[in-house]
């Protein structure tokens, strides 16, 4: 408010505004990476960001093709259209998209279990399930789009779309050794799960602690980090970071617009964002409540079994649902999800078959306010499996 009194909107390219500054100051200072995460283009949406990134990745390497994961979703715009596998809907009537994508599995384990062990023939470990979608990538790389014209990989570090999949620990980091021996960049997307929502700044910073014995590791670099919504909590603004030798091969005047960076008014909320995320703690306090709400939803699971999965980061968290058959089960998902909303629980769907209930509370949470949407949640449960 006190902003808006003042300067409001001044072009990037004429004004660099003190905020702008101080924004990409504070940017420096909690990225994953504040070494190689030094230098900042602003744009207002996730998809703009994400557009940039390629263009930045592609001037920096003299290279043109794109590796994504299925399952992926990182815009609506044309190119990434053409990098988003998670539904077709998504890109449905506007072929033909960009060309140069290539498309990698991801590590969603439950998938593959299911998928294989439901014959009871296989028991698949995650580790498995990850060396798998390694081998496959390695196979990708060899067959389809060589390292010589390989720009970038570009991940979500927990799925959003395709399911809300967390990408395993091990898998992240055999993708940033795998991006380091071809002289591939490697671009973290943390459109959706960055600021607080899974619990820490950024989720890629939980590769920094393995899960198996809690034992401090190096995190995961990203060449380049993608960042948008919980940046201006609410106020249209989206970031790609890299490191300024990385951004200084971006030749000048190829990349630009009118609103990024510009707002001052924006850049104040972001600014405000992110000290009131550090001041009060907020993504411990996610982290604390996700662990909550995935105890309570575990205790339903066992009451209901049609619940396949459990599982998130934080307060980024998914309840799969599972024919007895371990196929997919949209229409139940979606009956429950219709159900939740006539009892003023607001929640949503995703996954490719829609068959997945994504829980994104706001950060600040109660214990109490998970008690009563997971009561609606599991008496919706009860009354579309009586029906």
């Amino acid at each position: 408010q006190e902003q808006a009194t003042q300067l409001h909107f001044g072009q990037i390219n004429i004004v660099l505004t003190p905020q702008i500054v101080r924004l990409s100051e504070k940017l420096n200072e909690i990225s994953p990476s504040s070494s190689n995460i030094s230098t900042f283009f602003f744009a207002n949406s996730g998809a703009e960001a994400t557009e940039a990134a390629v263009k930045l990745a592609r001037h920096a390497t003299r290279k043109r093709n794109i590796i994504v994961f299925q399952g992926s979703f990182h815009g609506r715009t044309h190119q990434c259209m053409a990098m988003t596998t998670s539904k077709y809907i998504y890109r449905q009537d506007y072929q033909p998209l960009p060309s140069g994508v290539f498309v990698a599995p991801f590590p969603y384990h439950y998938y593959y279990y299911q998928g294989l062990s439901s014959t009871k023939s296989t028991l698949l470990s995650e580790q498995d399930t990850v060396d798998f979608c390694l081998r496959e990538l390695s196979t990708l790389v060899y067959s389809q789009t060589s390292p010589d014209e390989t720009a970038a990989i570009f991940v979500e570090p927990v799925l959003g779309e395709g399911g809300y999949v967390p990408a395993p620990t091990s898998f992240l980091h055999a993708l940033r050794e795998f991006c380091t021996a071809h002289d591939i960049l490697l671009v973290i997307d943390e459109i959706q799960t960055g600021f607080g929502r899974t619990g820490k700044l950024f989720a890629i910073e939980h590769t920094a602690t393995t899960a198996d014995d809690d034992q401090q590791t190096a995190i995961v670099e990203p060449d380049i980090l993608v960042m948008a919504k919980g940046l201006g909590n609410g106020m249209p603004i989206s970031a790609v970071g890299a490191s300024a030798e990385l951004m200084s091969k971006w030749k000048t005047g190829t990349h630009g617009g009118t609103y990024g960076g510009g707002n001052a008014v924006v850049a104040n909320a972001a600014i405000a964002t992110i000290d009131a995320m550090i001041d009060e703690d907020i993504p411990k306090k996610a982290a604390t409540r996700g662990r909550y709400l995935m105890d309570r939803l575990r205790e339903v699971q066992q009451r209901r079994p049609i619940i396949g999965d459990v599982r998130g980061l934080g307060l980024m968290v998914a309840t799969e649902f599972t024919n007895p058959d371990g196929t997919p089960s949209g229409a139940v998902a979606q009956a429950v999800r219709s159900l939740c909303v006539e009892n003023r629980l607001l929640i949503l769907s995703c996954g490719t078959y829609d068959h997945v209930i994504r829980w994104i509370p706001p950060l600040i949470v109660t214990e109490t306010q998970l008690d009563e949407a997971v009561g609606i949640f599991e008496d919706a449960i009860r009354q579309v499996m009586e029906q």
